[in-house]
């Protein structure tokens, strides 16, 4: 399979810079002028893109109080889904200004849809990728309708097993995606870095042969960062101008400068990883000469034999390097040399 997909001309994939998205979720609280604003923010902390999520609270749920529908504990622990949905979601007549103002700032755009209605819609507005959230990786007829566009996916992976993982991997590749990635996720809101298991993802890669990633719901950057250093090619993180806004999401979300960092620091850990490489590095030409080398610490004539106390290993290192140590003991010098100055191979005859 191929591991590396392309969102509006970025190449994301092994031997690219992380892909790394600003989930904006619910953090707009209902004004689109903070959507705007988290828009403008992505865009200057260095996200490579922002997301939405599309749906209606008559289109991800039912409108009931039975105790199916309520939840229990937790972030929204007390509220029904058609309650939490109602406060959560992004009016569908936002999108296109929204769209439109990312389109004129220079950064991706792009969405989760919950149901063929919203997919009907981004195609409106010529969305250039779909997002599969990990609640809906097992709505296969989802999956495939997405698919069906065209577009890259992907698809994230929050409480799917192997089986469920390869089956929306399958529905996608049915309904004619050939640009997909996978997401690997922890379904908490926050979730503890202890869950992640983030060995998962190289066995991901291996698996699936798919350009994989990290949706991280950690409180810090250092499991993303992680991530990097285990293959991760994407990742998503909630974006927030405000964690202590009062929205659904804002809690478990970055901030600006936060997000800032995780930029940042991902993509300096992408760098450090480099290739497998013993030869001197660039930052290291300089000090070469710094190593230690052998010099003579006694002026000899020539013919005079060379013993352990006239020759010693220091630095710097313009001398023999010290592996030819005893090699050179016991041998008759070819000239004459001075204290203090490095042992050559055309001072000593062995």
């Amino acid at each position: 399979m191929n591991r590396v997909l392309t969102i509006a001309g970025r190449k994301i994939g092994p031997g690219f810079a992380p892909y790394v998205i600003a989930e904006m979720s619910a953090n707009h609280n209902g004004r689109i002028e903070t959507a705007l604003s988290l828009i403008d923010r992505a865009k200057e902390v260095g996200a490579d893109a922002v997301k939405l999520q599309t749906y209606r609270p008559d289109t991800i749920t039912l409108d009931s109080d039975a105790d199916d529908f309520r939840i229990e504990g937790g972030l929204w622990g007390g509220k029904t889904l058609y309650q939490l949905y109602s406060e959560a979601y992004m009016p569908w007549e936002w999108h296109a200004p929204l769209f439109d103002h990312a389109r004129k700032i220079g950064i991706t755009i792009f969405s989760s849809p919950f149901d063929a209605t919203a997919i009907d819609l981004l195609e409106d507005l010529s969305a250039p990728a779909y997002k599969i959230a990990s609640f809906e990786a097992v709505d296969l007829p989802l999956i495939r309708y997405a698919a069906s566009t065209g577009k890259p996916m992907i698809i994230s992976t929050g409480m799917a097993d192997d089986e469920e993982i390869a089956e929306a991997i399958e529905a996608a590749r049915e309904g004619g995606c050939k640009d997909l990635a996978i997401l690997h996720c922890v379904s908490g809101y926050p979730a503890p870095a202890s869950d992640y298991n983030l060995r998962t993802i190289p066995d991901m890669i291996e698996r699936f042969g798919l350009a994989t990633g990290l949706s991280d719901h950690t409180l810090d950057n250092t499991t993303a960062i992680a991530s990097v250093a285990l293959g991760g090619s994407l990742i998503e993180k909630h974006f927030t101008l405000d964690r202590s806004g009062g929205g659904p999401d804002d809690s478990f979300s970055l901030e600006p400068h936060e997000f800032a960092a995780l930029c940042r620091d991902a993509r300096t850990a992408w760098e450090a990883l480099g290739n497998v490489d013993y030869g001197h590095k660039s930052s290291e030409t300089g000090n070469v000469k710094f190593r230690r080398s052998l010099y003579f610490v006694k002026s000899l004539k020539a013919g005079d034999i060379v013993t352990a106390d006239a020759v010693r290993s220091v630095r710097p290192g313009f001398g023999l390097a010290p592996k030819y140590l005893d090699q050179i003991l016991g041998k008759a010098l070819r000239k004459d040399v001075q204290v203090n100055t490095p042992v050559t191979m055309d001072s000593v005859a062995l």
